[in-house]
């Protein structure tokens, strides 16, 4: 299952290293073999968890957001030098609004592994296949992994 999210244009996917990309597809096809065992109330229970999600972009923000905050406490209390800190912050979330991507954004993705709203989605769509939410899913042919592989796809297309 090598190639089932490689058609993406996502800004931060494609500023990502290939290894936290890959990081974060091995999870996803984890998880959908894991569902494809499952019945229909587990993997809609885990589709509720997946709504709540934070995307890279609601995660980005509130760390930006809590950096300028961090400067802007800081140079209160020590004078001024930290405020540059909460310029720095404001900049990289600028940044990362304007181009869709910046190095506060890849630095949360590698560490907190945070997927972007597409990768999130797409997981949601195999998981909806494979509880029967669309027709092109083989209900027992070929077992679990044929019915994961068939989700990612229908998920893809």
């Amino acid at each position: 299952m090598e190639s089932w999210n490689q058609t993406s244009t996502d800004a931060v996917r494609s500023h990502a290293t290939q290894e936290v990309n890959r990081r974060i597809d091995e999870r996803v096809e984890r998880c959908v073999r894991h569902m494809a065992q499952q019945d229909r109330a587990e993997i809609s229970r885990y589709l509720v968890k997946l709504e709540r999600e934070w995307d890279i972009n609601r995660a980005v923000t509130v760390v930006g957001a809590l950096l300028a905050l961090l400067g802007l406490g800081a140079a209160r209390m020590d004078g001024g030098r930290w405020r540059i800190l909460g310029g720095v912050a404001v900049g990289l979330l600028l940044q990362h609004g304007l181009f869709g991507f910046g190095p506060l954004g890849e630095l949360v993705r590698a560490v907190g592994g945070v997927r972007t709203r597409r990768e999130i989605d797409l997981e949601k769509f195999a998981l909806k296949a494979l509880r029967g939410d669309f027709e092109r899913i083989p209900k027992a042919d070929g077992g679990p992994l044929a019915r994961a592989n068939a989700a990612l796809v229908a998920a893809q297309s």
